[in-house]
């Protein structure tokens, strides 16, 4: 018997990393999920002018038309019909709803209207337009 506890008693040779080694491949992966979620939207140039703009409010939506006219709402591209459809539900669930307005300098300029026409029609009054400030 004082064989067997003395045995069982005695340090280890080496130490097991796998357990470490899967912590840090897990912590890398939520880093690089995290890093990249941040950063969302379609990209474009607005259009350049000297007035700053102050529009981060909580809750802003985010609509976005692109050189070639598509629509987008938060990151997702839209017809004019679902568009309407989905400022009409946000508006319904907050009736102070702050829309951003983010259009590609080369965006024909009808296609802004008929955006603004919808928040028009649903009487959303707060819309910012997103602009690049000059240099």
């Amino acid at each position: 018997m004082a064989g067997d506890v003395k045995a069982d008693n005695q340090p280890y040779d080496d130490i097991n990393i796998t357990p470490m080694l899967d912590l840090a491949y897990v912590l890398l992966v939520t880093f690089i999920i995290m890093t990249t979620a941040s950063v969302q939207g379609v990209k474009v140039q607005p259009p350049l002018t000297q007035a700053t703009n102050n529009l981060a409010k909580p809750q802003t939506r985010g609509i976005t038309i692109t050189a070639d006219g598509q629509v987008y709402l938060d990151a997702y591209p839209v017809s004019l019909d679902q568009l309407q459809s989905s400022l009409a539900q946000y508006k319904a669930a907050n009736p102070a709803l702050p829309v951003v307005l983010k259009a590609d300098a080369a965006t024909q300029y009808e296609k802004v209207m008929a955006v603004l026409e919808i928040a028009k029609k649903l009487d959303i009054t707060e819309i910012g337009l997103a602009t690049k400030r000059l240099q």
